[in-house]
């Protein structure tokens, strides 16, 4: 048997042979005299077509098949030159794998992105989907190609963790203990002396501070799995369940840190555009008519920088009037990213050295000693892609921090030991993976992007 994806690719070399494909039903229509199937195998977002002819005796059988019925084809690839497929195959046989029925929800209409979040088993056998959960595929090999080229070692970071990498506190608690007889101690509090780790555990919002850890005997690593929040927020942008991919490199500061996101960004884009040409043509006819032309922007221009500082200044003085006034010391919420990426730059910009008091406790202190040596990579059509930083790698600064925060240095303890036995400087950046499948292929909710998502009241299958 072939794939589908080999055949159309070299088609032209099975000419008048026989050949056997199997697949599922996309679409059929018969008349009187010929059938035609459309059939796709999931191994490439093209289907074949199918010619069943009146005088074979499988026809009356095939003609009752419904939409996505399971079917093995044998029979004589022909080419098609002046038409709109370059070949078809002509049926000599056809076998009945798995027959579908009448109730298929997936009939031959146009489905809202609502509707088929009810089926999330189902929509793969979607075009839409079909073609986003292939360059999610895609995409994830394309990180893996980019690190593993220029020797990054691939570190697996726990998912259960005693520590809040980001200092948020959304976390998802891990636990074994009778809920409805949870242990106290002589506070009152739980005792989690009794639960199976004999302590308080989650799960992990970021594998970045193991990531540090084995940077710092491989020089260069990146991490790449499942990250958990439990962030009451029912946004398009927003899950509860999500993938991160974070490199960490050592003997590198905050442009070292710039330079190798700009890298990767790139070369991910090129290689997708590259190994799914048809899903991304597709987007940019259904989903994102620009699309196209802003991945190619993003691929081929450079990256600017801003610092925050002047970033605020260009906001201010802008004139636009924006849902959340600009100051000196917010945030920058996602109309002031777009409009820095879109109107000022129009490209993708670093904007770098942001107030301290908004940033997480492992950044470097700036001379100025308002200023942490952090960075967000802006792009137009999205806002943030990417954020990163170069990391405190003085011991006392990142001990007084901790302090101030009220950490459990004993908690960190280890974190501290990375600085005190030959800390060097180092820094990286997180790249929430499914933001960057929404900007590889224009959708515009999370939800739409992940096979089964998880997000507040939701958790099926």
């Amino acid at each position: 048997m072939i794939l589908i994806r080999d055949l159309i690719k070299d088609y032209e070399k099975y000419s008048d042979k026989e050949v056997e494909v199997g697949g599922w039903i996309k679409n059929s229509r018969f008349s009187k005299n010929v059938g035609f199937i459309e059939l796709n195998d999931g191994t490439f977002f093209n289907p074949v077509q199918i010619v069943v002819g009146k005088d074979n005796e499988d026809f009356e059988k095939c003609e009752k098949l419904k939409l996505s019925s399971a079917i093995i084809v044998i029979g004589k690839l022909v080419l098609t030159p002046n038409s709109k497929q370059p070949f078809e195959i002509q049926a000599e046989k056809i076998i009945v794998e798995g027959e579908s029925t009448d109730d298929y929800p997936l009939q031959k209409k146009r489905h809202t992105f609502e509707f088929l979040r009810t089926i999330l088993h189902l929509r793969p056998r979607t075009n839409t989907f079909n073609a986003v959960f292939r360059v999610r595929s895609r995409l994830a090999f394309a990180i893996h190609k980019f690190f593993n080229e220029r020797g990054f070692v691939y570190v697996h970071t726990p998912i259960i963790t005693g520590s809040d990498a980001e200092g948020a506190g959304e976390m998802f608690r891990v636990t074994t203990l009778d809920l409805d007889n949870i242990p106290k101690d002589d506070d009152g509090n739980v005792d989690f002396s009794q639960d199976f780790f004999s302590k308080s555990t989650n799960l992990t919002v970021s594998g970045q501070l193991q990531a540090e850890a084995y940077a710092l005997a491989f020089r260069n690593v990146y991490t790449f799995g499942p990250t958990f929040r439990s962030e009451h927020s029912n946004t398009p942008r927003h899950a509860a369940e999500f993938w991160m991919m974070e490199p960490e490199i050592c003997f590198a500061d905050l442009d070292d840190v710039c330079n190798l996101a700009e890298d990767m960004v790139r070369y991910i884009i090129k290689d997708v555009m590259e190994n799914c040409e048809e899903e991304i043509k597709f987007f940019n006819s259904f989903v994102d008519k620009n699309l196209i032309e802003r991945l190619t922007k993003v691929a081929n221009k450079s990256f600017k920088k801003l610092t925050y500082t002047e970033a605020v200044e260009i906001l201010q003085k802008s004139g636009e009037k924006f849902e959340y006034p600009v100051e000196w010391g917010m945030d920058l919420q996602t109309e002031h990213e777009k409009y820095l990426s879109e109107k000022v730059v129009d490209g993708p910009v670093f904007v770098t050295d942001y107030p301290k008091e908004i940033k997480a406790f492992y950044m470097r202190l700036n001379d100025d000693n308002k200023t942490v040596a952090a960075t967000d990579l802006l792009v137009p059509g999205i806002g943030e892609l990417i954020g990163g930083s170069q990391r405190e790698e003085r011991y006392e600064l990142l001990d007084k921090k901790m302090d101030e925060l009220g950490f459990n240095k004993e908690e960190y303890k280890w974190y501290l030991d990375l600085r005190k036995y030959g800390g060097v400087k180092h820094g990286g950046f997180g790249l929430g993976f499914e933001r960057m499948v929404m900007y590889m292929t224009g959708m515009s909710n999370i939800r739409d992007v992940i096979p089964f998502p998880r997000t507040v009241g939701h958790c099926e299958y």
